[in-house]
């Protein structure tokens, strides 16, 4: 039950938060680090690194900060390594992944919950700037929420990873192919950017809650209109997002929806987008390389409203109908050199789509 229908015997943020602890983690922290390696059979160094590479600071041998399921984690990955399936270091460099991700993923949620709590005209009824946390009110009962819908929301996490997890899979053989005949270390792509303009302006016009609200709706739409073309959303930057794409044709239609939808929406300023083809490094979920400097640089000299493209997406552009690319003048790009830049467009009476068939 919500903490605001008890007023008079209000929790505090202690009791909050150790009932949300006792509803995501089971029984309340009992156990000190010694307790749990010894428990799992690990030395305590290793539960040491493995703690760190979860993301949490460091704790004395004895302080009592785990529960029972911290000690069956642990067991579970000791068993992985003693079976022989995984080495220690590749499972301390999962669980950083994992770590890193959830973290991020936790932190996004609450703020989701938090909002979807919190009334769309509190703001103009306080008359001031709202702040980006929410009230102690709205954090209690979205702190309750969340633990309640826990058990029921974590299927759903686990059937998300697995659909991705295949996707990647599929991506990794696809690089791999021989007949492909390209080093899988550093495979062929189409790398997008996306870059709101005039966004500094907008933000000297905004309170907190207004800003997160126009973040929150670039990275929707950008992700929709993304995803809708067998794109990967790499990553977003308040004002700007990253993609990639396995084909010219799918970036394309990607970079020309983008500024339809940013131009169609009422809140968002217009976007500009640079794209650039050729190898890439992949690497802790993230794309690094040439390839990737180049179509920042792009972004950076494309006007507002259009998309801009290198040589290689030009040419790899004409074996493709639905598209034009109109050749500009040649630019000095900053730590990239002098290159020739073309303006995308759509081809009279035609929409180029993506092949939604091969992930991205």
């Amino acid at each position: 039950m919500p903490a605001a229908e008890h007023p008079e015997h209000p929790e505090t943020t202690e009791d909050l938060a150790g009932r949300a602890e006792r509803a995501l983690l089971g029984r309340p922290a009992s156990m000190g680090r010694r307790e749990v390696s010894e428990g799992a059979g690990v030395e305590p160094a290793t539960a040491r690194r493995f703690w760190h590479a979860m993301g949490f600071q460091n704790v004395e041998d004895d302080d009592a900060m785990f529960t029972e399921a911290d000690l069956q984690a642990l067991k579970r990955v000791a068993t992985l390594i003693h079976d022989g399936q995984v080495t220690e270091e590749l499972a301390l460099g999962m669980t950083r992944a994992f770590a890193r991700t959830s973290d991020r993923l936790a932190v996004w949620q609450t703020q989701l919950v938090a909002e979807s709590l919190t009334s769309p005209f509190s703001e103009e009824l306080e008359g001031r700037d709202s702040r980006s946390a929410p009230e102690p009110r709205i954090a209690a009962d979205a702190a309750t929420l969340l633990a309640d819908i826990a058990d029921d929301i974590e299927p759903l996490l686990v059937y998300v990873w697995r659909r991705h997890l295949t996707n990647a899979i599929a991506r990794m053989l696809a690089d791999a192919d021989p007949a492909v005949r390209q080093d899988p270390s550093a495979p062929y792509r189409v790398v997008g950017f996306a870059d709101l303009v005039s966004f500094t302006s907008f933000v000297r016009r905004m309170s907190e809650r207004q800003l997160a609200r126009l973040v929150q709706r670039f990275e929707l739409l950008a992700s929709d209109v993304i995803t809708e073309h067998g794109g990967r959303v790499i990553k977003t930057v308040g004002d700007e997002v990253l993609f990639v794409h396995k084909e010219v044709a799918g970036a394309a239609a990607i970079a020309l929806d983008l500024v339809d939808a940013m131009a169609e929406d009422e809140l968002l300023p217009p976007v500009r987008v640079g794209l650039a083809h050729g190898r890439v490094v992949s690497r802790l979920g993230d794309v690094f390389g040439l390839t990737v400097n180049k179509a920042s640089r792009i972004t950076a000299v494309t006007p507002s409203g259009k998309v801009y493209v290198d040589d290689d997406m030009a040419r790899g552009l004409g074996e493709v109908s639905g598209f034009t690319a109109t050749e500009q003048r040649r630019r000095m790009l900053r730590g990239i050199g002098v290159l020739t830049l073309h303006e995308l467009q759509r081809a009279p009476g035609g929409r180029g789509q993506a092949s939604r068939t091969d992930p991205a």
